[in-house]
């Protein structure tokens, strides 16, 4: 009797340390583009099976990037456990992509949230330096119900051409977090538009107050880097899509989540060619990418913090 009251609380706490993670990732989604169409990867054949994905890996939040306002009218109603944080960069309301965050509704309650550009003037619509774009990070400050645990969630997508617009949008995020997260636990996703060991990418592994989660986790799966350009059998090492958390926070696994589907080809299906049961039929169909990036997530172990006074 002795024995197996133990054994059941052996297991129960180990289901309460699981639990306790935290689910997170980064999903770039890749913007509404016609040209997409023209090679079957456009995002109405897209849509589906990527937020089917949400749903099955069911993250506690994440960020994606490259989001239009159809786009996240799309993913709202497919994804009905959450809510989002953002704006469009061009307009902060509906126009230009968008950076959002979304969170679930059942296990997280914001308490503050909002968007900052990427510019010299970050308080108002604009665009910084030698940026090809205009560049936002959207975040939420935000309190698991379950132990009252806080966090702040910051979503970046740094510029794709400007050198200088990349390196001052890092620095900037950076302090921003040194300036607004003394003390709490800090995550930030995006795509970063560089791969891990360049100089912008330094600027957050070398802050001090964050590490990257590939390299802080225990368990890892990756089997490519993050970046697709739509082609399945694409293989690179670099990293361009990244999550770093704050030090104290503990990482135990990291996964590029290299999901595909199969296009619907309107062949006829034939009798498989294998050892299979004469029943059993199939077909040869284009093998797709569900985005040009391929998604990432942590599983993280946030710290106690102090409350905080707002």
């Amino acid at each position: 009797m002795k024995r197996t009251f133990v054994c059941a609380l052996m297991a129960l706490f180990a289901f309460t340390a699981f639990a306790q993670e935290l689910n997170v990732a980064s999903v770039n989604v890749r913007l509404l583009a016609k040209g997409d169409y023209k090679k079957h990867n456009g995002w109405d054949l897209r849509k589906g099976y990527l937020c089917d994905m949400i749903n099955l890996e069911a993250f506690d939040v994440f960020g994606a990037q490259e989001v239009k306002k159809p786009q996240l009218d799309d993913m709202l109603k497919a994804l009905p456990d959450y809510r989002y944080i953002g704006v469009g960069r061009d307009d902060g309301a509906e126009k230009g992509e968008y950076c959002p965050v979304f969170y679930r509704k059942d296990k997280l309650k914001m308490l503050d949230g909002g968007t900052f550009w990427l510019s010299e003037t970050p308080d108002k619509v604009s665009k910084g330096w030698d940026g090809a774009c205009r560049r936002i990070c959207s975040w939420g400050y935000f309190q698991r119900k379950s132990d009252k645990s806080r966090f702040y969630f910051l979503c970046i997508h740094l510029d794709h051409r400007g050198k200088v617009a990349k390196m001052e949008g890092a620095k900037q995020v950076v302090n921003w977090i040194k300036e607004n997260c003394k003390g709490e636990n800090v995550i930030v996703v995006g795509d970063f538009n560089v791969s891990q060991g360049s100089a912008y990418y330094r600027v957050f592994a070398d802050s001090g107050i964050l590490k990257d989660t590939y390299d802080a986790a225990k368990y890892r799966f990756n089997p490519t880097g993050t970046f697709n350009a739509f082609n399945p059998n694409r293989y690179t090492t670099h990293r361009i899509d990244h999550i770093f958390v704050s030090n104290d926070i503990k990482v135990s696994r990291y996964g590029t989540l290299t999901y595909h589907y199969f296009r619907d080809m309107k062949g006829e299906l034939k009798e498989m060619e294998t050892a299979a049961p004469k029943e059993i039929k199939g077909e040869n169909r284009d093998v797709k990418c569900i985005s040009d990036h391929y998604p990432v997530q942590s599983w993280i172990t946030l710290k106690k913090t102090a409350k905080k006074k707002r």
